[in-house]
């Protein structure tokens, strides 16, 4: 069973009113116990936000408002260790116009 996670609104671990990684690390006993295989991450790329994310900015980063690389990469270990496969969503033809491949977009 594979369980779809929009980190946004999934878990806040810092009380800012946005969920985030550590939010979602917070959850993996519970996730755990749904006897889920699989957790299926919406878009946790920098983005500007003008379409839910999936208006990629970086593929290679982390939107700070959900954390940062180490917390990705700690709860990528974590979740493994749960025996979860993650599946990190990517839509590549909604990159964003503030992508460094746009020369003169609003990244420039």
């Amino acid at each position: 069973m594979v369980y779809q996670v929009y980190i946004r609104s999934f878990a806040d671990s810092d009380g800012d009113g946005v969920g985030d990684i550590n939010g979602l690390r917070a959850k993996l006993p519970y996730l755990a116990s749904l006897g889920i295989d699989a957790l299926w991450v919406n878009p946790w790329y920098p983005s500007p936000m003008e379409d839910g994310g999936y208006d990629v900015a970086d593929y290679r980063g982390i939107e700070p408002t959900f954390g940062t690389l180490a917390d990705a990469e700690e709860f990528l270990r974590e979740a493994h260790g749960f025996g979860f496969k993650v599946l990190l969503d990517i839509v590549p033809n909604h990159t964003s116009a503030a992508h460094p491949w746009f020369p003169g977009g609003p990244a420039q």
